[in-house]
């Protein structure tokens, strides 16, 4: 079997692209297995999975789940929990972790699908072991069981979908995880900037349809607008504040005055949406599109993390695969050092001093919202280069083109997969 490297003279990306040992594989299994069940044997399991199984349970008694203020969820979410509110207590004690591990493995494998990277590779297998190892917040969204682990795998299936030019299947992914959790709401502006239309329809009408459906099976569906959505828009209360990354909720708990504070996170929001509009524009990167779409999208969801509330840790779990796998191609983000010193600290094992401990843990998800976000816009609005170069690939005599638009003769590639 034949590995290449898909950048010349990259020995780190070439060894990881290599194929990944057995003892690799089952250590990288046990590692996934093993939180899963050490989440299920903690008592504070599947906290956040709570109020969706509870309006779930709340339907099927004939109530209205609006009437849990904390239950934030569009109506269709509350037909997609009667399967979780059926099963028993121990069976979903059982289940839940693995189903969350579950959906952010495929998210993980979708992102690594979107740059060819081969999935029995030293980044496929280890790179997600160190992932639910050193990044903190998955081992939280494992232990909550936060639906915003189908966006995480949503978003990366949607892209690849996207990438192949099925723009219709990409908007139903994004349709169907809108309709559990309505946190990929604004990669709509990316079907928009495509021109997409069949696929925008279908992000917006199957979780309209499934609320609407869901809205009809309950009592009292305008709880909702009058009691839901008020209770979203002012950030919560104090339950959540303090977990609350959005700059909106930390800086004044700094000292910022509220108005500033909100003043500086749309404008944040504003110029990573002008960012991401001018990295859709821009096309002469040295790869086939797969960038281009992948910056566009994450660039889209940090805007939006900037400014909602509220804005959790896990979020970032939505765009952090993504961003990983294009470590693959020249130039992207993860090749700056300056990307990792954006995720340190949300690095697991790291001593930090007492005050950003616990409940003031939402100072360190900032600061990483932030600098990913920063970074992020930075790239986005920064001229592209393309530079000449000789490029020999499989089967191919020596030609000049930009260096990473040379793409792997297909014996090469499809030993890959």
């Amino acid at each position: 079997m034949k590995w290449e490297s898909p950048a010349a003279g990259n020995r780190l990306i070439d060894w990881l692209l290599r194929p990944s040992s057995r003892p690799l594989q089952l250590a990288s299994l046990a590692v996934v297995l093993g939180i899963a069940v050490s989440t299920s044997l903690r008592e504070n399991w599947g906290s956040d999975n709570a109020f969706v199984v509870k309006a779930a349970q709340t339907l099927l008694a004939g109530g209205s789940p609006y009437e849990d203020r904390r239950f934030l969820y569009l109506p269709s979410a509350v037909l997609m929990a009667v399967p979780e509110a059926m099963l028993p207590q121990t069976a979903l004690r059982w289940l839940l972790p693995v189903g969350m591990s579950g959906l952010l493995g495929a998210g993980w494998l979708a992102a690594l699908r979107l740059f060819s990277v081969p999935l029995r590779s030293r980044l496929a297998v280890g790179g997600f072991a160190v992932l639910a190892l050193a990044y903190k917040p998955y081992v939280n969204l494992v232990l909550i069981g936060n639906w915003t682990a189908i966006s995480a795998a949503a978003l990366p299936v949607a892209l690849l979908l996207a990438h192949r030019r099925a723009w219709g299947a990409a908007g139903l992914v994004v349709g169907l995880a809108i309709a559990c959790k309505p946190m990929l709401v604004p990669i709509g502006l990316l079907f928009l900037l495509a021109r997409q239309w069949r696929g925008l329809a279908a992000a917006v009408l199957v979780p309209l349809g499934t609320s609407l459906a869901g809205a009809l099976m309950m009592p009292s569906p305008s709880l909702f607008f009058t009691k839901t959505l008020p209770f979203l828009f002012q950030g919560q209360d104090s339950y959540a504040l303090p977990w609350d990354a959005s700059p909106i909720a930390v800086l004044p708990r700094l000292g910022v005055p509220e108005p500033l504070a909100v003043l500086a996170a749309f404008a944040g929001a504003g110029a990573g949406l002008w960012g991401a509009w001018a990295r859709w524009r821009r096309t002469d990167d040295c790869d086939q599109g797969e960038l281009r779409l992948v910056e566009t999208a994450c660039m889209v969801m940090l805007a939006a993390f900037l400014v909602s509330r509220p804005s959790f840790d896990h979020y970032l779990l939505v765009v952090l695969p993504l961003l990983l796998a294009s470590a693959v191609r020249p130039g992207s983000m993860p090749r700056s050092p300056w990307f990792w010193l954006a995720l340190t600290p949300q690095v697991a094992l790291i001593p930090w001093p007492s005050e950003l401990a616990h409940k003031r843990r939402a100072f360190k998800d900032c600061a990483t919202l932030c600098g990913l976000a920063i970074l992020l816009a930075r790239r986005a609005l920064r001229s592209g280069r393309v530079t000449l170069g000789p490029v020999t690939t499989a089967g191919s005599p020596p030609r000049t083109e930009p260096e990473c638009a040379a793409t792997p003769a297909g014996s090469a590639s499809r030993t890959a997969f």
